[in-house]
């Protein structure tokens, strides 16, 4: 099932697609929800951010191939960092290109979405806590993370956190799922999700011995190589089998 996120006039709501549009549901699934006779067409219907995360963890050099284009080895165990959720933005919306950087990269990544208090879960038993899954670009200042080591503020800002366009509920990332990135129309990433190091089980097992996650929360999985500069004007697509198109444009601070 995917579950979208929309705005109608002034109202959001939750949803989920159907042939003739999208059935609002009154609520939220992280809490409690229920179908209603409503539905929205696809035309008046804006897409927002599936969900709005108390806290974006993010998994870094989680692929071979990438960690070695950046003259960099596999870590050992999951490297971690966050992202505030200011930096969340939906489909459509501009990823807004900072004055302290020249060199802004995308990062087509495969994101998890929780679905309950999630806290010391052992990898066997992640599955009760997952919602289900998005996708994400994990943009990069590559020049300010280079520059000072600090990740938070390089890949902090605002807008610098495109989830969507829906959550999937049902699909398992160990079957090897396609993660790519496009630049106007030219890809620069293609992966797959049977390529991460850590999957999904190993990671929500290291986060949560770290800190508890909450309903909503969001963890990017770490990026497949190929990542490279956007420019304002660019239009970026990032693209994860089952789950759809995320399409974002840069725009000039």
């Amino acid at each position: 099932m995917k579950v979208v996120r929309i705005q109608t006039g002034d109202r959001i709501a939750y949803g989920v697609p159907e042939f003739d549009g999208i059935r609002v549901y009154e609520g939220s699934p992280f809490v409690a929800w229920e179908q209603t006779d409503a539905m929205v067409s696809y035309e008046d219907a804006k897409l927002l951010a599936p969900v709005f995360p108390t806290k974006v963890v993010c998994v870094g050099k989680n692929y071979v191939e990438h960690a070695a284009e950046l003259n960099s080895e596999v870590p050992a165990e999951p490297l971690i960092f966050l992202k505030p959720a200011t930096a969340v933005i939906g489909p459509g919306a501009p990823i807004i290109y900072p004055r302290a950087s020249s060199n802004v990269h995308h990062e087509a990544e495969l994101a998890v979405v929780i679905g309950k208090v999630a806290h010391h879960v052992r990898a066997e038993e992640v599955e009760r806590v997952i919602f289900g899954y998005t996708a994400a670009n994990d943009v990069t200042a590559r020049d300010l993370q280079f520059k000072d080591g600090q990740w938070t503020r390089a890949k902090g800002f605002d807008t610098f956190c495109p989830i969507g366009p829906a959550i999937e509920t049902e699909l398992d990332p160990a079957e090897g799922l396609s993660v790519q990135a496009r630049v106007n129309g030219e890809t620069r990433q293609s992966g797959s999700t049977a390529d991460m190091v850590f999957g999904v089980p190993e990671i929500i097992a290291y986060i949560t011995d770290v800190m508890t996650l909450l309903p909503g929360d969001v963890i990017l999985t770490g990026t497949p190589p190929g990542v490279g500069p956007m420019l304002p004007g660019d239009r970026v697509d990032v693209e994860v089998e089952r789950i759809g198109i995320l399409s974002n444009q840069v725009a000039a601070s």
